[in-house]
């Protein structure tokens, strides 16, 4: 089969690999009809990956189409349409049947396309382990566009958003103004938030936010601006999606006292200082850490089955998997009002 393969910093390759096998009996195979690039496999691509393997398929969104399975699966068949969480677990132990494969009790916990240890989905092919549990049936009212945002980027948002104890009312601030962050946005809005401060360098994707109501401010100005508005509180939920230890300091600056910093960027350095004497003065709730998508998908079902989320919205590009190396250098550059980036078989 033909894949997107890393081979060093910008380097990454529409060449031949072997075709996916089943490895047990509980795995699937699925014939990927789209996968997507993802903030984070901008890491990868810079050469500050998680593993030093070379020549491994990268990605880990996709949906597609079941063409083999095992003869222990059981929840899905040859000729289903699925969905392939970011994320796997072991589909056995009560943390991943809760959906929390982060906590997987086996620690068969993995990520598509980190190294060559699970191959990821930016290919013709994937395996899927534990096919039960992590090949997700497409609901009914779900479009494919809709499932493959689902998967990682949509998932994500809304655990950000929902770590940042919104309530109705609330004001809340977005740092990055990508895909996630946009979506961050919107999530904000249908838990209630009476405000949603949007922070971006990039004045065309804070145009995007202020179509979805924010209120839209360049970093150099939010925090003067946000304490201006809100007569010296700021905001109660800060949500932080960029990961870098400026976005990060920011979150700190712009939360109210008592309020809650949600951090769901993957950081970018191995340390942050954390100004423990200031957040324990103000009584500050910091969260951080990634989404386990299975976790959130209950709740955004209907929320997508009934337009209240609308995440196909922010796709700007469909192109042939065949062109995935310029797709990852438009996606680095920002160039062409780059979000997120579709690759489709051919």
């Amino acid at each position: 089969m033909k894949a997107l393969r890393y081979h060093g910093p910008r380097d990454v390759r529409y060449e031949a690999m072997d075709d996916p096998a089943p490895q047990s009996n509980r795995d699937a195979i699925v014939q990927v009809s789209a996968c997507s690039i993802c903030g984070s496999d901008l890491h990868i691509y810079h050469g500050h990956g998680f593993s030093e393997d070379m020549g491994f398929c990268v990605g880990h969104e996709a949906v597609g189409e079941v063409v083999e399975v095992g003869s222990g699966v059981s929840r899905v068949k040859v000729g289903d349409k699925v969905m392939l969480p970011a994320a796997v677990g072991c589909g056995a132990c009560r943390s991943c049947l809760a959906g929390n494969v982060a906590n997987c009790e086996f620690n068969a916990g993995a990520c598509y396309g980190l190294s060559a240890g699970l191959q990821g989905s930016q290919a013709e092919a994937v395996r899927v382990p534990a096919a039960d549990m992590n090949a997700v049936k497409i609901p009914e009212g779900i479009r494919e566009d809709q499932a493959l945002m689902m998967t990682d980027a949509l998932a994500t948002a809304w655990y950000g958003a929902r770590r940042a104890e919104i309530k109705p009312g609330s004001s809340v601030a977005v740092i990055g103004l990508g895909p996630i962050g946009l979506m961050a946005v919107e999530a904000a809005y249908v838990m209630g938030a009476h405000v949603v401060y949007a922070i971006d360098p990039i004045a065309e994707r804070r145009a995007l936010a202020a179509e979805a109501g924010a209120i839209v401010l360049h970093p150099q100005d939010a925090i003067e601006a946000i304490r201006e508005a809100t007569g010296g509180r700021k905001a109660e939920c800060v949500i932080e999606v960029v990961g870098s230890d400026a976005t990060v300091d920011l979150a700190l600056r712009l939360v109210a006292r008592r309020g809650t910093v949600s951090v769901i960027g993957v950081q970018q350095s191995k340390r942050y200082a954390f100004p423990l004497e200031r957040a324990f003065a103000a009584g500050l709730t910091f969260r951080a850490g990634t989404c386990s998508v299975p976790e959130e998908l209950p709740m955004l079902f209907p929320l997508v089955q009934s337009g209240r989320l609308k995440p196909e919205k922010y796709i700007s590009h469909r192109m042939p998997l065949s062109e995935g190396a310029e797709a990852y250098r438009l996606f680095e550059a920002r160039e062409a009002g780059a979000l997120k980036m579709v690759l489709v078989p051919g």
